[in-house]
């Protein structure tokens, strides 16, 4: 049975509020997410949270309760709490009715099946949540294989990135790694890397991809190193017809997704 906490004191509380901190969640090994639609999409993936909380208004919602029971069944525990509460941890003034409390995941290298997918998403030195938010959320659209995150990229546990990924953080792979490791893996398999880039006069309407294609996007300001570049199979660029001169990294990656999609489509049929 969930029991009931409704003090701002207790100790568990300080502590899931604290998981918004990236010291004290680095330590801890858990994260938040928030919103039913976001512990659904965990559940229906096989992962639940370590301990749930939830409105006492919601707690007869149908998903609500298949939750809980879940999660108690699991081994971990179901808290009723009150709105009040359930703002603290969110840190919202309107908070989700559910919290849950994750342990933290992550894939290796070496555990990914490349020919599993024929699309593959690496972000170098990504530094914006909403961007990792919106290219998980990309690469679940698409149906690709994962993220791979190249040298010092964003937390994709920290709660902005969580909430921007709508749900996707559980549902695709995601590997943090460095350029050497990764370029030594690719170059062991098959596999083509497809740049993003300005410094080409490659059209990426022009370009041909082949399966599995690894997506690289640079760093949102400073774009990839030349090295990156150099080690690319294909440059290609997405035209700007007005005066800016890019797009935003996760509208790129975005585009660049769906046209190798709709070409994997056409060589399939």
């Amino acid at each position: 049975m969930p029991r009931e906490i409704t003090a701002f004191s207790n100790p568990l509380i300080k502590y899931v509020r604290d998981l918004r901190d990236k010291r004290h969640r680095r330590a801890a090994k858990q994260f938040l997410a928030e919103g039913l639609r976001i512990l659904t999409e965990a559940r229906e993936t096989g992962r639940l949270p370590r301990t749930l909380f939830y409105a006492a208004a919601s707690a007869n919602h149908p998903l609500v309760h298949a939750l809980s029971m879940d999660v108690e069944e699991a081994g971990g525990e179901s808290i009723q709490t009150t709105p009040d509460i359930l703002s603290k941890l969110s840190g919202k003034d309107n908070p989700q009715a559910v919290v849950g409390v994750f342990d933290e995941f992550d894939a290796k290298l070496e555990d990914l099946d490349r020919n599993s997918a024929g699309i593959w998403l690496v972000a170098e030195r990504l530094r914006d949540p909403g961007n990792l938010g919106t290219i998980l959320r990309t690469g679940d659209a698409v149906g690709a294989g994962g993220l791979i995150l190249i040298g010092e990229s964003v937390d994709p546990f920290s709660v902005e990135a969580v909430r921007a990924s709508m749900g996707a953080l559980f549902t695709i792979p995601v590997v943090k790694t460095e350029w050497e490791p990764f370029h030594a893996w690719l170059r062991n398999g098959p596999g083509q890397l497809v740049g993003l880039s300005l410094d080409t006069d490659t059209d990426y309407r022009s370009a041909t991809y082949t399966g599995p294609t690894f997506l690289l996007t640079g760093n949102e300001a400073q774009g990839m190193p030349p090295e990156m570049a150099e080690a690319c199979d294909v440059l290609v660029k997405i035209p700007m017809l007005g005066k800016a001169d890019s797009l935003n990294a996760a509208v790129a990656t975005a585009v660049m997704a769906y046209e190798v999609l709709a070409r994997q489509e056409k060589s399939a049929a």
